[in-house]
């Protein structure tokens, strides 16, 4: 893997350079923990009020109104409230900005697939047992897994 030039300057904000290879951009599926206005200070530190997500895992990305939008969509609710908990993909797509064509960071306008829960699963077991003791149903692991009716039969067995 390469590394694209604008991660030595060690941005607080995730951009698409992040996900710049070398080998072509790659797609990263995320989770948003919350939404909130915030001051970022960008370059030349001057000093703008933004939309800013903050990420599960990776640093906060910046909400520009396309981006926004494409959230509304996909939670299906203008509500930054509904956002919280919400999988994405992030993608870079190339944009015409300030007369010249850039790489900006996007969300793709469809829902990441979730991984599959099946009994070979390092979780199923402990799944297993907390259905049982009712800490957890099986729509919670709907939340972050896949679960066929078959598995899903077997998750309650």
């Amino acid at each position: 893997m390469k590394t694209h030039w604008k991660k030595l300057n060690n941005p607080d904000y995730i951009g698409a350079y992040e996900l710049m290879t070398g080998d072509g951009p790659i797609e990263l599926d995320v989770t948003i923990k919350t939404v909130s206005n915030e001051i970022v200070t960008g370059p030349n530190n001057r000093k703008d009020e933004c939309i800013v997500a903050k990420l599960k895992g990776h640093k906060p990305f910046i909400l520009n109104a396309t981006n926004a939008k494409t959230i509304e969509k996909l939670a299906d609710s203008p509500f930054i409230e509904d956002w919280n908990g919400l999988r994405i993909t992030l993608y870079v797509a190339k944009v015409r900005a300030f007369g010249e064509t850039v790489d900006a960071l996007r969300v793709k306008d469809s829902l990441p697939k979730l991984p599959e829960f099946t009994p070979d699963h390092a979780k199923w077991e402990a799944a297993k047992n907390a259905i049982k003791n009712g800490s957890t149903d099986v729509e919670s692991i709907r939340k972050s897994y896949t679960l066929t009716k078959a598995n899903e039969k077997l998750l309650l067995s």
